[in-house]
């Protein structure tokens, strides 16, 4: 199990978002978004080497605020050819330099991330060591799938993020979708093989169930 340091973060994580969000194709902001901490979970490295989190920020510049989902990787390392998922670095007050990642392209978080929609994984509260979330859960329409996954590609557009991945088992190709804005009810009718939901933060500041990620066949 991970254990959360509660210590300081230099920059923190809403600073290196900041300058990291506006670059993404499916921000709905126009400017320098205005980022508060609205909720999350993590998961478990089964190797205990990398962070894994899944974050909620809502940006409350616009008009109307909008919440997004970043999954991150936290490493102690940086990952050989993967600059262009680079978020930023931090200095942990415990740990020393991290280098910060657009979690969906890091094959440790992708891994677990099919894992929990499997059922082979345990989500954990966001900001407590060592104790699950029972608001988060993963579901897959069929028995018998399991970990590992053999290769993931990666693309971006205004509708999220998809992670093209395929089962080491069966070699069957499966899309994850990212939903990078959070609403209420997104994608979990329909011809959905899997999901992951939890309770999203709303601008009212009540929650609400949503899908953090779907599992469809890939066409």
């Amino acid at each position: 199990m991970a254990f959360i340091h509660h210590t300081t973060l230099t920059p923190t994580k809403l600073e290196l978002l900041a300058g990291w969000l506006p670059a993404q194709p499916w921000y709905r902001g126009k400017g320098q978004p205005e980022l508060v901490k609205a909720g999350g979970f993590r998961l478990d490295d089964p190797k205990g080497e990398v962070g894994i989190e899944f974050m909620a920020v809502t940006d409350t510049s616009g008009d109307q605020p909008v919440t997004y989902q970043v999954p991150f990787s936290y490493r102690g390392a940086p990952i050989a050819g993967a600059d262009a998922a680079l978020i930023g670095t931090t200095q942990h007050g415990v740990l020393g330099q991290r280098w910060v990642y657009d979690g969906t392209r890091d094959p440790v978080l992708v891994a677990q991330l099919f894992a929990l929609i499997v059922g082979e994984a345990e989500p954990q509260m966001q900001s407590t060591s060592d104790t699950p979330d029972p608001s988060v859960s993963g579901w897959f329409a069929e028995s018998g799938v399991t970990t590992p996954i053999a290769s993931t590609t990666v693309s971006d557009d205004p509708d999220g993020t998809d992670i093209l991945v395929e089962t080491a088992s069966d070699g069957r190709r499966l899309t994850i979708h990212i939903n990078r804005v959070l609403q209420p009810g997104q994608d979990t009718e329909g011809q959905v093989l899997g999901h992951v939901t939890a309770d999203a933060p709303m601008p009212d500041g009540t929650t609400a169930r949503t899908a953090f990620a779907v599992v469809h066949a890939h066409p």
